[in-house]
C-alpha cells in the first residue's frame, strides 16, 4: 500500500502563486504521478500528469500557469501554480498509478480569493 502526503495548500489571491507537494512512502520511479482537483458539488477532474518518463499533460484550463515535476530521489512530485483563479479553488488530491493499481492522497485544499 503506497502512501501518499500532499502538502503546500492554502489561501492565496488570485494572481498569486502556490506551490504543491506530495511525497510517497516507497519509489515512484515507476509510476505515473498526477494532481486532481474536486471543488464542491463537482466531480474529480485531471489537472495534469507526468509519466515516468517525464511526459506531461495538463488540462486545457491551468496550461501555461500550472506545471508539475518530479523528483525521484524524493518521492515527491510537485505542482507549482501560477496566476491562480478563484475557479482553481477545490480539494486538490495526488494520485500515483502503476498501472494494475492506484492510490491516492487525503488531499489539500486551495482557496483563491478574488
Amino acid at each position: 500500500q503506497v502512501q501518499l502526503v500532499e502538502s503546500g495548500g492554502g489561501l492565496v489571491q488570485a494572481g498569486g502563486s502556490l506551490r504543491l507537494s506530495c511525497t510517497a512512502s516507497e519509489s515512484i520511479f515507476r509510476m505515473s504521478m498526477g494532481w486532481y482537483h474536486q471543488a464542491p458539488g463537482k466531480q474529480r477532474e485531471l489537472v495534469a500528469v507526468i509519466t515516468n518518463g517525464g511526459s506531461t499533460n495538463y488540462a486545457e484550463s491551468v496550461k501555461g500557469r500550472f506545471f508539475i515535476s518530479r523528483d525521484n530521489a524524493k518521492n515527491t512530485v510537485y505542482l507549482q501554480m501560477n496566476m491562480l483563479k478563484p475557479e482553481d479553488t477545490a480539494v486538490y488530491y495526488c494520485n500515483a498509478d502503476l498501472g494494475v493499481r492506484r492510490w491516492w492522497g487525503q488531499g489539500t485544499q486551495v482557496t483563491v480569493s478574488s
